[in-house]
């Protein structure tokens, strides 16, 4: 029992242990993102010039009569640039994301690489597999070269049995396979987190910028002058339920696609180790 736990044991083979990158972007990203929107919202957006009536102040100046539509977001309160500043999170991990998975999708179809590997094992060239593997790449090639080298011991291991064997090329590919996974799905949770929280923080945005509009047509004399200001008032605070509607749907879609494109890696590695497991079994008995 004692020689079958040290043949199991995971060996310095397993690639994918230097996949453990730093993870800092989680907590630096965000907050740069929150700055660079607070510096769109007041510095561009709530530029003096943009303003027909500029006001007074360094952190929130009054300005009213906005010259184009777009400043209007200017108007529409301090939820914007948190807003703006979830939009640049969002748009950042897309780009963190895409590039990543891309990466772990590897060179060519999965598909076809899991082939050419069934065809070199079925003739008993576990060189040549391991080189497809140096070829492909990505998660799927990590985890299936992983579990090769275990494979390729396996062959000249004269103290263990098939049954043995085949359960140390598993462990091997399930313990490569735990070594990627957590690479595809981080920093997913900020896509997924932000699909939520933007749309209420729009609504937010929304009902602080209309209670200000209700409390300007209170202390105002009425008349049609008032209803033409809570109206503009409205249409500014909509600004927030807009900007927190778009990003939210922005968030989901890509959302979506990464984890679909998760999926399909995760299957190709779920089919290497069938594979690799299969074929042992079937030509070493």
């Amino acid at each position: 029992m004692a020689e079958t736990k040290s043949t199991a044991t995971v060996k310095p083979s397993t690639s994918v242990q230097a996949k453990k990158s730093g993870n800092s972007i989680s907590w630096v990203a965000p907050l740069v993102c929150v700055l660079a929107g607070f510096f769109i919202w007041r510095v561009i957006l709530g530029n003096a010039s943009n303003f027909a009536r500029p006001g007074t102040g360094w952190f929130w100046p009054d300005h009213s009569g906005a010259k184009n539509s777009l400043y209007n977001m200017y108007l529409g309160g301090i939820i914007v640039p948190i807003l703006l500043g979830c939009f640049l999170t969002v748009l950042t991990f897309i780009i963190e994301r895409f590039l990543t998975i891309s990466k772990a999708t590897g060179t060519g179809s999965n598909a076809d690489f899991i082939r050419k590997v069934q065809y070199h094992l079925a003739n008993k060239n576990v060189d040549a597999a391991v080189a497809e593997c140096d070829k492909q790449q990505g998660s799927v090639g990590n985890v299936m070269k992983a579990g090769l080298h275990r494979y390729k011991e396996m062959i000249n291991n004269t103290e263990l049995d098939t049954d043995q064997k085949v359960m140390a090329i598993q462990k091997e590919v399930e313990e490569a396979t735990a070594l990627e996974l957590p690479m595809l799905e981080k920093n997913l949770v900020f896509l997924s987190t932000i699909a939520s929280v933007a749309t209420l923080l729009g609504l937010l945005g929304t009902v602080l910028g209309m209670i200000r509009s209700f409390s300007a047509l209170g202390e105002g004399d009425g008349g049609s002058g008032a209803a033409g200001k809570l109206s503009q008032g409205i249409s500014e605070a909509l600004y927030n339920t807009a900007l927190g509607i778009g990003t939210s749907a922005f968030s989901i879609i890509f959302y979506n696609i990464f984890t679909t494109r998760i999926d399909g890696i995760t299957y190709g590695i779920d089919e290497s180790g069938f594979t690799l497991t299969q074929s042992f079994a079937s030509l070493y008995k």
